[in-house]
Protein backbone atom coordinates (compact mmCIF):
# COMPACT_ATOMS: atom_id res chain seq x y z
CA UNK A 1 0.00 0.00 0.00
CA UNK A 2 1.45 3.39 -0.97
CA UNK A 3 2.05 6.05 1.63
CA UNK A 4 -0.54 8.79 1.90
CA UNK A 5 1.20 12.10 1.51
CA UNK A 6 -0.65 15.19 2.63
CA UNK A 7 -1.83 17.75 0.12
CA UNK A 8 -0.96 21.36 0.94
CA UNK A 9 -4.07 23.53 1.21
CA UNK A 10 -4.72 26.03 -1.54
CA UNK A 11 -1.91 24.80 -3.79
CA UNK A 12 -2.22 22.86 -7.00
CA UNK A 13 -0.10 19.71 -6.91
CA UNK A 14 1.71 18.75 -10.10
CA UNK A 15 2.59 15.16 -10.92
CA UNK A 16 6.14 14.16 -10.07
CA UNK A 17 8.42 11.85 -12.03
CA UNK A 18 10.64 10.35 -9.34
CA UNK A 19 13.82 9.00 -10.92
CA UNK A 20 15.93 6.89 -8.60
CA UNK A 21 19.34 6.33 -10.13
CA UNK A 22 22.54 4.49 -9.50
CA UNK A 23 25.07 7.29 -9.53
CA UNK A 24 26.25 10.73 -10.59
CA UNK A 25 26.27 10.11 -14.35
CA UNK A 26 22.60 9.14 -14.33
CA UNK A 27 21.71 12.04 -12.06
CA UNK A 28 23.56 14.48 -14.36
CA UNK A 29 21.61 13.15 -17.32
CA UNK A 30 18.26 13.49 -15.51
CA UNK A 31 19.15 17.07 -14.56
CA UNK A 32 19.91 17.75 -18.23
CA UNK A 33 16.49 16.38 -19.21
CA UNK A 34 14.84 18.41 -16.45
CA UNK A 35 16.35 21.62 -17.85
CA UNK A 36 15.45 20.65 -21.44
CA UNK A 37 11.86 19.60 -20.75
CA UNK A 38 10.57 22.57 -18.83
CA UNK A 39 7.05 21.21 -18.54
CA UNK A 40 5.23 23.35 -15.98
CA UNK A 41 2.75 20.61 -15.19
CA UNK A 42 5.38 18.06 -14.17
CA UNK A 43 8.27 17.87 -11.72
CA UNK A 44 11.25 15.63 -12.50
CA UNK A 45 13.05 14.73 -9.32
CA UNK A 46 16.26 12.64 -9.42
CA UNK A 47 17.65 10.88 -6.36
CA UNK A 48 20.74 8.68 -6.17
CA UNK A 49 19.80 5.39 -4.56
CA UNK A 50 22.92 3.40 -5.41
CA UNK A 51 22.95 -0.31 -4.67
CA UNK A 52 20.67 0.18 -1.64
CA UNK A 53 17.57 0.78 -3.76
CA UNK A 54 14.46 -0.94 -2.39
CA UNK A 55 10.74 -0.39 -1.84
CA UNK A 56 11.55 0.84 1.67
CA UNK A 57 14.15 3.34 0.40
CA UNK A 58 11.64 4.75 -2.10
CA UNK A 59 8.79 4.91 0.45
CA UNK A 60 11.01 6.70 2.96
CA UNK A 61 12.14 9.19 0.34
CA UNK A 62 8.57 10.01 -0.72
CA UNK A 63 7.24 10.15 2.86
CA UNK A 64 5.79 13.56 3.66
CA UNK A 65 5.87 14.80 0.07
CA UNK A 66 2.62 15.83 -1.65
CA UNK A 67 1.32 13.13 -4.00
CA UNK A 68 -0.61 13.13 -7.24
CA UNK A 69 -2.39 10.19 -8.93
CA UNK A 70 -0.16 10.64 -11.98
CA UNK A 71 3.13 10.41 -10.05
CA UNK A 72 5.51 7.89 -11.62
CA UNK A 73 8.60 6.15 -10.29
CA UNK A 74 11.52 5.24 -12.54
CA UNK A 75 14.63 3.22 -11.69
CA UNK A 76 17.64 4.32 -13.78
CA UNK A 77 20.37 1.68 -13.41
CA UNK A 78 23.20 -0.09 -15.20
CA UNK A 79 23.16 -3.85 -15.64
CA UNK A 80 26.91 -4.25 -15.15
CA UNK A 81 26.16 -6.04 -11.85
CA UNK A 82 24.19 -9.24 -12.64
CA UNK A 83 22.05 -9.28 -9.45
CA UNK A 84 20.74 -5.75 -9.91
CA UNK A 85 18.02 -6.69 -12.41
CA UNK A 86 16.38 -9.16 -9.98
CA UNK A 87 16.50 -6.52 -7.22
CA UNK A 88 14.95 -3.83 -9.44
CA UNK A 89 12.17 -6.13 -10.63
CA UNK A 90 11.07 -6.65 -7.02
CA UNK A 91 10.34 -2.94 -6.57
CA UNK A 92 6.64 -2.43 -7.09
CA UNK A 93 5.00 0.32 -9.14
CA UNK A 94 8.17 1.40 -10.91
CA UNK A 95 9.41 1.53 -14.47
CA UNK A 96 12.89 0.32 -15.33
CA UNK A 97 15.31 2.54 -17.24
CA UNK A 98 18.23 0.19 -17.54
CA UNK A 99 21.27 0.07 -19.74
CA UNK A 100 23.37 -3.01 -20.37
CA UNK A 101 26.23 -2.68 -19.69
CA UNK A 102 26.03 0.97 -18.53
CA UNK A 103 24.52 4.42 -19.13
CA UNK A 104 27.47 5.15 -21.41
CA UNK A 105 25.86 2.78 -23.93
CA UNK A 106 22.80 5.08 -23.96
CA UNK A 107 25.10 8.03 -24.60
CA UNK A 108 26.94 6.10 -27.33
CA UNK A 109 23.63 5.40 -29.09
CA UNK A 110 23.39 9.15 -29.70
CA UNK A 111 26.50 8.83 -31.89
CA UNK A 112 26.15 5.44 -33.54
CA UNK A 113 24.28 2.19 -33.83
CA UNK A 114 25.74 -0.38 -31.42
CA UNK A 115 24.58 -3.96 -31.87
CA UNK A 116 27.66 -5.99 -30.83
CA UNK A 117 28.24 -7.11 -27.26
CA UNK A 118 30.20 -4.45 -25.31
CA UNK A 119 31.47 -3.65 -21.83
CA UNK A 120 31.47 -0.38 -19.89
CA UNK A 121 35.14 0.32 -20.64
CA UNK A 122 34.49 0.02 -24.38
CA UNK A 123 31.55 2.44 -24.17
CA UNK A 124 33.62 4.98 -22.22
CA UNK A 125 36.51 4.62 -24.68
CA UNK A 126 34.17 5.16 -27.65
CA UNK A 127 32.69 8.24 -26.00
CA UNK A 128 36.18 9.62 -25.38
CA UNK A 129 37.03 9.02 -29.03
CA UNK A 130 34.11 11.27 -29.96
CA UNK A 131 34.41 13.72 -27.08
CA UNK A 132 37.97 13.98 -25.74
CA UNK A 133 36.90 15.46 -22.41
CA UNK A 134 34.23 12.87 -21.53
CA UNK A 135 34.38 12.00 -17.85
CA UNK A 136 32.00 9.75 -15.94
CA UNK A 137 29.63 11.72 -13.71
CA UNK A 138 29.68 14.91 -15.77
CA UNK A 139 28.06 16.06 -18.96
CA UNK A 140 30.11 18.74 -20.71
CA UNK A 141 28.66 21.17 -23.26
CA UNK A 142 29.69 19.09 -26.28
CA UNK A 143 28.07 15.93 -24.92
CA UNK A 144 25.02 17.92 -23.76
CA UNK A 145 24.51 19.20 -27.30
CA UNK A 146 24.76 15.69 -28.77
CA UNK A 147 22.43 14.18 -26.15
CA UNK A 148 19.76 16.77 -26.89
CA UNK A 149 20.11 16.95 -30.68
CA UNK A 150 20.30 13.21 -31.28
CA UNK A 151 17.93 11.87 -28.60
CA UNK A 152 15.44 10.63 -31.21
CA UNK A 153 18.22 8.79 -33.07
CA UNK A 154 19.26 7.12 -29.81
CA UNK A 155 15.61 6.33 -29.00
CA UNK A 156 15.13 4.59 -32.37
CA UNK A 157 18.42 2.68 -32.08
CA UNK A 158 17.64 1.54 -28.52
CA UNK A 159 14.16 0.30 -29.49
CA UNK A 160 15.76 -2.11 -31.98
CA UNK A 161 17.89 -3.79 -29.30
CA UNK A 162 16.75 -6.77 -27.20
CA UNK A 163 15.70 -5.48 -23.80
CA UNK A 164 18.05 -6.41 -20.93
CA UNK A 165 20.51 -8.13 -23.29
CA UNK A 166 23.96 -6.74 -24.03
CA UNK A 167 23.80 -4.19 -25.60
CA UNK A 168 20.48 -2.60 -24.65
CA UNK A 169 19.02 0.48 -23.05
CA UNK A 170 15.45 1.28 -22.02
CA UNK A 171 16.21 4.92 -21.14
CA UNK A 172 14.24 5.79 -24.27
CA UNK A 173 11.05 5.03 -22.30
CA UNK A 174 11.58 8.14 -20.18
CA UNK A 175 12.19 10.21 -23.33
CA UNK A 176 8.88 8.91 -24.72
CA UNK A 177 7.06 9.88 -21.51
CA UNK A 178 8.61 13.37 -21.58
CA UNK A 179 7.85 13.82 -25.29
CA UNK A 180 4.24 12.81 -24.59
CA UNK A 181 3.95 15.32 -21.77
CA UNK A 182 5.49 18.10 -23.84
CA UNK A 183 2.91 17.60 -26.62
CA UNK A 184 -0.09 18.00 -24.27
Amino acid sequence: MGSKRRKPRGKKINPTLFVFCEGETEESYINLLRSEYKIPSIIIHPKIGGGDISDKFIRNYKKGRPSHPKDETFLFYDLDVPEILQRLRKIENSKLLISNPSVELWFLLHYKNQTANVNSDYCCKELKNRNKVYKKGTIDDKLKEKLLLKKNDALNRAKKLDENKNPSSSVYKLIEVLNGLKVK
